[in-house]
């Protein structure tokens, strides 16, 4: 018997008289108990606002992403006990490739991400700067600060582990503390999965906390600095948002419910094509995988009217294959649902199901168990239901039974397509297999607006997808209506959920200062060495290089006309190019200013800039003539370090003429060693 504990305030508290039982999938048995009536919530609620959250926002993005990476590959050495006690859930091997390395790999993907794509710094800029007065003295920038609240978590039962991490690693590189709460039914696993996190070290005191079991009235606690992040059943969102005092605070929360999700088989997807093998394989996939039991799962198949008897032999076939057991039997390759309870609730909703549909394959009482009881076991088989005339019928756009469960319907062209997939009224996801093109659009202009992610699959992508069922963490997760409306992961996106974007008004100095980012208009530093023979350590924000002139030739343009072989009208043809709009007569080429402007900055020596990498943001403002001379600007605009023997840093370039008009502007990015 395992007494599952939570984890509040530092300290691990046991469960009391008010814990519940917790039975295993497989065998019914009883094999946990968690729950404590007693657990200081507000205590928690309060040491993560007051220990954990102080301690997040004292380290950078950069910081915070290292740390993940670390937790990443620490759960990764033990994952295999995770694999073991997972089995308990009635998940197969199969299926912790999608909860368990899923998690992982998404905590992996955010620490990548917030070392690429954010600031080494405790301020993250959004957007460009927005000139508010005349000449750049006034500007304004958004910037997003992390809450000076906490990350509540409240997660299904599906996904113990994954439902956990995809939700904690935005949180923590945001730099909120979080207090999980996981479904009572699998927390063991969770539990696990914190213990293993916390027992790494590597964690900042008050940055993470598990409750196992209820969690009393810790929502009665929260304001407006907080977020309550659920995923769920419908019923419980809506009581759980409905709550007055969130209502009162302006509490954020964020919801992930029930979703009647969909697939479409494209209209060119005739059987005996790549693409009705791999719609077959789809369906079959999602109605199996987790017995069903996945928030992304298919409930509704959407084909054209002529294939639909095909796709139901081809589909049968594939379930008629599935070997339902022991998720730890190798040969298992569908496991049991989470409990007696949900084997139930699903039985329930099939029956409904069944009043306006037919079921075509999957017999709840007639299946065959390996290795297990299923007298005792939570095990179902795969059910397939046809509905012949979708437009009539209510239940398989209404009522999704949460297990392996899918109707197939038939539609008779785009739009009707379009209308059964909108009657779902929200989903995650809604995929359509198909190589046309133009269908692909129609069915993105007209039921975009009710699925969080449109899946597109073929022949051309089938190698590479990673499949309906499967949110990606650079991806946005979430949908509209029925589906919560809420939104989750999405790279940085899923970051800024958890931090407060302000508007920051001032001069380019000031907004120099707050964003660790230079501002045109602000200070410069003129003095001194050249920039390129300073460390990455030495070279400071706003140093600036103001170089000599140089003059651009006729001969210069010919000669480098002739070189590239860039012969462009506009700089080798007098006529052609003055009756061209944009050019007084011949012109000198865009590259060609690039060029000159480093040969003006450049320092030619071996020094601390290791490599050019790029340009970003290139601008042409003016053309330059034949006789015109140019100069360069050169200062520090941003410093991010990359590795632990060098950094990037990014350049501001200004290119003007002899009369101080800008012809070119653009950023240079440089790798400089740290010594």
């Amino acid at each position: 018997m395992m007494m599952i504990p939570s984890f509040a305030a530092g300290q691990w508290v046991a469960p009391d008289s008010g814990a519940r039982p917790i039975a295993s999938a497989v065998t019914g048995e009883v094999i946990a108990q968690a729950g404590n009536n007693a657990l200081d919530v507000a205590g928690m609620h309060a040491y993560a606002r007051d220990v954990g959250g102080p301690a997040l926002r004292a380290l950078t993005f950069h910081d915070r992403a290292r740390m993940l990476k670390a937790l990443a590959l620490h759960l990764t050495e033990h994952k295999q006990k995770l694999y073991d006690l997972s089995f308990e859930t009635g998940a197969t091997q199969a299926d912790h490739a999608f909860d368990i390395d899923g998690g992982i790999g998404t905590m992996f993907v955010f620490a990548s991400k917030g070392r690429r794509e954010m600031p080494d710094a405790q301020i993250y800029l959004d957007g460009e700067l927005e000139q508010l007065g005349r000449t750049g003295t006034f500007q304004g920038q958004h910037v997003c600060v992390p809450l000076q609240g906490v990350g509540i978590h409240i997660n299904a039962y599906n996904f113990p582990v994954w439902g956990m991490l995809e939700k904690f690693a935005p949180t923590f590189l945001a730099g909120v503390p979080s207090i999980v709460k996981p479904a009572t039914s699998t927390c063991y696993v969770t539990h696990l999965c914190v213990q293993l996190m916390l027992d790494s070290g590597i964690l900042p005191e008050g940055s993470l906390q598990l409750i196992s079991g209820g969690v009393g009235d810790l929502l009665l606690h929260t304001d407006a600095q907080d977020v309550v992040s659920f995923t769920g059943s419908a019923q419980t969102a809506l009581s759980l948002r409905s709550t007055p005092h969130l209502l009162e605070n302006s509490v954020r929360f964020v919801a992930e419910q029930d979703s009647l999700n969909a697939s479409v088989l494209g209209r060119d997807a005739a059987p005996g094509t790549p693409e009705f093998d791999l719609f077959v394989k789809e369906v079959h996939r999602e109605m199996t995988t987790k017995a069903g039991q996945k928030c992304t799962a298919i409930r509704r198949i959407m084909a054209p009217a002529a294939h639909v008897e095909a796709v139901i032999e081809a589909l049968s076939a594939r379930l008629g294959k599935t070997v339902i057991g022991d998720p730890r039997d190798p040969a298992t390759r569908m496991g049991a649902l989470v409990s007696r309870s949900q084997r139930a609730d699903v039985l329930e909703k099939v029956a409904l199901l069944g009043t306006q549909s037919e079921r075509v394959f999957g017999d709840p009482e007639g299946f065959t168990v390996n290795g297990a009881d299923k007298e005792k076991g939570a095990f179902l088989p795969p059910m397939l239901f046809h509905c012949a005339d979708p437009d009539r019928a209510t239940h398989l756009h209404d009522t999704e039974a949460f297990g392996p469960v899918s109707t197939i319907m038939p539609y008779r062209d785009a739009d009707h397509a379009v209308q059964l997939l909108n009657r779902g009224m929200g989903s995650l996801v809604a995929s359509v297999i198909t190589r046309d093109g133009d269908f692909a659009r129609q069915m993105v202009m007209g039921s975009a607006a009710w699925h969080g992610r449109l899946y597109f699959n073929n022949a051309d992508s089938m190698a590479e997808a990673t499949g309906h069922g499967a949110p990606m963490p650079h991806m946005v997760h979430g949908g509209p209506g029925r589906a919560g409306g809420g939104e989750e992961l999405g790279g940085v996106r899923g970051v800024m959920h958890y931090m407060q974007r302000t508007a920051v008004q001032g001069s380019p100095d000031i907004l120099t200062a707050i964003g660790r980012q230079w501002v045109p208009g602000a200070s410069e530093n003129t003095g001194g060495a050249h920039p390129f023979t300073k460390t990455f350590h030495e070279v400071q924000l706003g140093d600036t290089l103001y170089t000599p002139s140089r003059k651009v030739t006729l001969q210069d343009i010919e000669t480098f006309a002739h070189f590239t072989g860039d012969t462009f009208y506009g700089h080798m043809d007098e006529d052609a190019a003055a009756a061209n709009p944009f050019f007084p007569g011949r012109v000198a080429h865009g590259y060609l200013l690039l060029s000159f402007a480093a040969g003006l900055f450049v320092q030619p020596d071996p020094g601390p800039v290791l490599a050019n990498t790029g340009l970003a943001n290139l601008n042409f403002m003016k053309p330059v003539s034949p006789d015109d001379e140019i100069k360069v600007r050169l200062t520090v605009k941003k410093k991010t370090p990359r590795t632990e023997e060098y950094g990037q840093v990014r350049w501001h370039v200004t290119v003007t003429n002899q009369d101080d008009e800008i012809v070119a502007e653009y950023e240079l990015l440089t790798m400089n060693a740290y010594a």
